[in-house]
């Protein structure tokens, strides 16, 4: 199986894979119809999801410390190296029983495995948060919510979210009598690029100092944090026009009385 940097091809659906059978345990197994993990396991082989057993089984290690009632250990050593993975999908998907969890890993086969011979049904609000799972802004805002406190110039403050505001930056952190500006970029490994909307580019004009933009690094293995106060003055950024996709609207002809 090919890796992408640190990360696997199929990150996301063997990380959907490990959570389910850490948390359903055998009940998950049976939603799609077999009586033993070997046979399980064997499945996503069968489909290139998984190069071998163990690449399965590795995930549900990696789930398993943070399901304590399976009776399994799994990767305990690893303390919450890799807890941001459980709360991203608890986020989108927490709160479904098996069945619903089940046809959510069934979907995401339909969509990007064309596996046939199976069988899905989804709420249109579960297909909405699906379509979700793979933007790297939502993953690193949500490991961002949860972990905030551990960056030195937040620790003592709480977070407002403002990210439905649109107005170029997304979360106000308010530390004693000063306020901050976030702005959160997801990076998959080590180092990279970001860019900023020309709206997050003025907003960051205008507070300058009290805007930051938080990256999220490394998030395919252990994300860490690296935060910018003032980027605009801190860093390089070179302008790009992007042209605008025509969006249509549907009017309605005859007034409701």
């Amino acid at each position: 199986m090919k890796k992408l940097g640190t990360k696997h091809q199929n990150y996301e659906i063997l990380n959907l894979i490990g959570y389910g059978l850490s948390k359903f345990n055998n009940d998950f197994i049976k939603e799609f119809g077999f009586t033993t993990k070997t046979d399980f396991y064997q499945y996503f082989i069968t489909h290139n999801i998984a190069q071998t057993v163990g690449t399965v089984k590795n995930r549900m290690d990696l789930f398993d410390p943070f399901f304590v009632d399976n009776g399994r250990k799994g990767w305990w050593q690893k303390g919450d190296t890799y807890i941001h993975r459980k709360i991203l999908i608890d986020n989108l998907f927490g709160l479904e029983d098996v069945k619903g969890y089940a046809n959510i890993v069934k979907l995401y086969m339909k969509e990007y495995y064309s596996v046939k011979n199976i069988s899905s049904s989804v709420r249109p609000i579960v297909k909405s948060r699906f379509k979700k799972l793979q933007e790297t802004g939502l993953e690193a805002e949500i490991y961002f919510m949860n972990n905030f406190n551990k960056i030195d110039i937040f620790d003592t403050g709480n977070l407002e979210d403002a990210r439905l505001f649109g107005d170029g930056y997304d979360f106000q952190v308010n530390v004693k009598n000063s306020t901050y500006l976030a702005e959160v970029k997801g990076i998959r490994e080590r180092k990279g690029k970001f860019r900023l909307t020309e709206n997050e580019y003025r907003k960051a004009s205008e507070y300058q100092n009290d805007y930051i933009v938080t990256l999220v690094l490394n998030m395919n293995d252990s994300p860490t944090f690296l935060t910018i106060e003032n980027p605009i003055k801190n860093l390089r950024f070179k302008e790009r026009i992007i042209s605008s996709k025509i969006s249509k609207e549907y009017h309605l002809v005859n007034e409701i009385s």
